[in-house]
């Protein structure tokens, strides 16, 4: 049995019971003989000197153990790490302590924490804390932030700009005077990816215990990364990593903003360590959108040229991407090693000027939110074709496909850097007009505007960079692991350093196993979250645990099917080269009635003392998993709308996406992923957008004023797929966890401009500002 016939069922997911039914256990749900709980002093104000804290009276109210500023953590505990500190980020610019020492630089800064016996003292206490602040300036926007003069949030170094990337121009600047010489056309436009709020249903949380006994400190953590959590904590607070546990129970989502190390992590070790107790902490959904990473927020300045045709020859873009108050784990480099490497897309473009800036901003930092990078990237090239189609008068589909790699130029190197390593674009985008009936679509718009109805179609063929890392991409390895253990009565124990939050893998991974050990998924069990049973990991985030994770659970049953085989040739008395696994049982080529079954070599290889010389016993693996390269999935979404006049209401009558993800191990976890994905693109295109006043105040500080996609206002979305493998990992299989974010915003932009006849709208697409831009024509 090949990888068919598990691998493609679209089998429910087995997480699902425990989860819709309320047995899973979240971190809220850990209690503890003992525990204590933590609440958080936070900032009022975007930017402010701290004169002096008094937490006297907090100190003294009943059931308060403890109140702890800055001052009381240095030395015990180090600073948030940065994976990747570049220019002056690496000179200290950004550098965030646990608490807020000195000056406070966005609104929701930690100042203290007060530990107390129960949840309600502690919150009340929190208020008894006096902080003196000097309120200062705030830079808000990122653009006015880089001039002279703008408010600095660190004066030592003169700037708030953290690293800038400016390569000489020389060489593009050729392209685009030959292209206009030739008499092709030059179109320029300022995009911007509004800033946003992940806003995960299960805010973060954190218990930590340390037992002074031991000396060992377990955390249980809402988190996407146990190992690096683990790995970081230990540098922070002082303790070997074999004297740390961390612990991810369920986790109610995530999408990029627990793939970080916050100082509330940081803050109730500490305190656990010091009171010998056991401390809790629970974000509020206040704190959620105030202090969790938020995502995006990164101005694009473009200029594409392009002949007469269509053909398109260069692309300039110059990024600004806006960090925020500090440097999180990734934050500095999301923009440019993440989104840069994708600028040019789906398209064959032989000239490319990439040149950035990172600045450094009164509000809450940015890191990886839902597609990291990819989705701002997606956005660039794709606006920019429409541009250039609206500029010619051509159909957007006809510059794509006149535009697209074509399939014999894989493995392809972009002009941007990276190496793709398959595709086929133009199949995807053909499919997609196909079920959205589009050249009828077009001829219905124009009838109605001729009727004088507003009615845009857009288009995206986007691609995406994911399955991090390969040798030598990052500061450490990237690499994903697995340990697979077959027990004696049959059943597959594997131990994953993945950490699953909504994406499947319990379920996913058991049907890789069931299909290359030929036995019922209900035979495997998938285990993660643990970093003192599973091997060493770095998580669930990027598209990649499917193409990386799987990969290594795939090459840890190849090893242990090459032992079982050997067993069962000597139980068999036959050669090795002649036996075979199908249907749960090891046979003789030719004589199917000489067979053992998997469970029956499972427990001799588990219990016998006659195994062959030189077996040994057991059945146990572990493999680590580290891509030659990344992959590269894409796809095509066809977005409808229609804007009513009167109101400037944007209401999306039709959604198709094709996607490509390599093999789909499971077609319904990937139409899952797809849709969830959609859904957040949606969110950003016509409604979300995390806002600050001028002097650094949250205005979207609460769920009445951060705007989120309802379901009954997203359309029925329509999805296919086309399978293109990939030569990169074993299973020949992409990523689809972020396909849905980045192909969705592009085509809702596209089809907003189309109905309004205008080049370009700035997100999100709110009526009153296409009201606004209706009644200016």
């Amino acid at each position: 049995m090949g990888i068919a016939a598990m691998l493609g069922s679209p089998i429910k997911r087995r997480e699902d019971p425990r989860l819709i039914t309320g047995q899973s256990t979240y971190v809220d749900d850990i209690k503890i003989p003992g525990m204590l709980h933590m609440a958080v002093v936070r900032s009022p104000y975007g930017h402010a000197r701290i004169n002096s804290i008094n937490a006297d009276a907090a100190r003294k109210h009943p059931g308060v153990v403890a109140v702890y500023t800055a001052e009381d953590l240095k030395g015990a505990v180090g600073n948030v790490a940065i994976a990747v500190p570049l220019g002056k980020i690496a000179e200290g610019m950004g550098a965030r302590g646990a608490l807020a020492d000195g000056k406070v630089r966005f609104y929701g800064d930690p100042v203290a924490v007060v530990i107390a016996e129960d949840l309600y003292t502690a919150r009340d206490a929190r208020d008894l804390v006096e902080v003196d602040y000097e309120p200062l300036p705030a830079a808000i926007d990122v653009e006015k932030a880089m001039q002279p003069g703008a408010p600095l949030l660190y004066e030592e170094f003169g700037t708030n700009v953290g690293f800038g990337m400016h390569p000489p121009t020389e060489e593009i600047d050729k392209v685009f005077e030959q292209t206009k010489a030739d008499g092709g056309i030059i179109v320029k436009t300022r995009l911007v990816n509004q800033r946003l709020a992940p806003a995960s249903m299960e805010t973060r949380g954190v218990v930590a215990e340390y037992r002074k006994g031991g000396k060992t400190l377990t955390v249980w953590s809402s988190s996407q990364i146990p190992h690096i959590l683990r790995n970081v904590l230990s540098a922070q607070v002082g303790l070997p990593q074999h004297q740390v546990r961390v612990i991810v129970p369920e986790v109610g989502g995530g999408f990029g903003s627990k793939l970080n190390i916050y100082p509330e992590e940081m803050v109730a070790s500490f305190a656990s360590m010091k009171t010998g107790r056991a401390v809790k902490w629970i974000e509020e959904r206040s704190e959620n959108l105030a202090v969790t990473i938020h995502g995006r927020d990164q101005v694009d300045y473009i200029e594409v040229a392009a002949t007469r045709d269509g053909k398109v020859t260069g692309l300039k873009v110059y990024g600004i991407s806006d960090l925020g108050s500090y440097c999180q784990l990734f934050t500095d480099v999301i923009m440019i090693a993440f989104g840069f490497p994708v600028s040019c897309g789906a398209y064959d473009i032989p000239a490319i000027h990439l040149s950035a800036d990172i600045v450094l901003t009164n509000k809450a930092p940015t890191d990886a939110y839902r597609g990291a990078g990819r989705p701002e990237a997606a956005f660039v090239v794709e606006r920019a074709i429409d541009l250039v189609a609206r500029e010619l008068g051509k159909d957007p589909t006809e510059i794509r496909k006149i535009n697209f790699i074509k399939p014999e130029q894989f493995p392809y190197k972009s002009a941007a850097g990276a190496v793709y390593d398959t595709g086929d674009y133009a199949p995807a985008l053909e499919k997609a007009m196909d079920i959205i009936g589009y050249q009828q679509l077009r001829a219905e718009q124009a009838q109605k505007r001729a009727e004088g109805k507003l009615m845009g179609i857009g288009v995206s063929s986007y691609i995406e960079i994911c399955g991090f890392g390969p040798k030598g991409s990052a500061p450490v390895g990237l690499y994903e692991s697995a340990r697979v253990r077959v027990e004696q009565s049959g059943t597959v124990m594997v131990y994953t350093g993945s950490s699953p939050h909504g994406q499947g893998e319990e379920t996913s991974f058991a049907q890789i196993v069931a299909e290359e050990f030929t036995i019922p998924v209900e035979s495997v069990m998938v285990l993660h979250g643990d970093t003192d049973s599973t091997p060493e990991g770095r998580g669930t985030y990027g598209s990649r645990t499917t193409a990386v994770g799987g990969s290594a659970v795939y090459n840890a049953v190849q090893r242990l099917k090459e032992k079982m085989k050997q067993i069962a040739a000597h139980m068999l008395e036959a050669s090795v080269s002649d036996v075979t696994l199908e249907d749960g049982k090891f046979s003789v080529a030719g004589s199917p009635q000489k067979a053992v079954s998997f469970a029956d070599v499972a427990a001799t290889a588990n219990l016998s003392n006659t195994l062959a010389p030189g077996i040994e016993p057991g059945l146990e693996t572990t493999v680590f998993f580290e891509p030659e390269a990344c992959v590269f999935p894409f796809g095509t979404h066809i977005c409808v709308v229609e804007v009513d006049k009167e109101t400037g209401n944007a209401e999306i009558t039709r959604f198709v996406a094709v996607d490509d993800c390599g093999r789909q191990i499971n077609p319904l976890l990937v139409q899952g992923q797809v849709h969830g994905g959609i859904a957040q693109g949606i969110g950003q295109a016509m409604v979300e957008g995390v806002e600050y006043s001028e002097d650094g105040q949250l205005l979207t500080a609460t769920l009445m004023d951060y705007a989120m996609p309802l379901a009954s206002e997203l359309p029925i979305f329509e999805l296919d797929h086309t399978v293109t493998l990939t030569p990169v990992n074993p299973l020949g299989v992409k990523g689809v966890g972020e396909a849905g974010t980045i192909g969705s915003t592009p085509a809702v932009a596209a089809a907003v401009a189309d109905a309004l006849n205008v080049a370009h709208v700035d997100m999100p697409f709110k009526a009153e500002k296409l009201w606004k831009i209706i009644h200016q024509q």
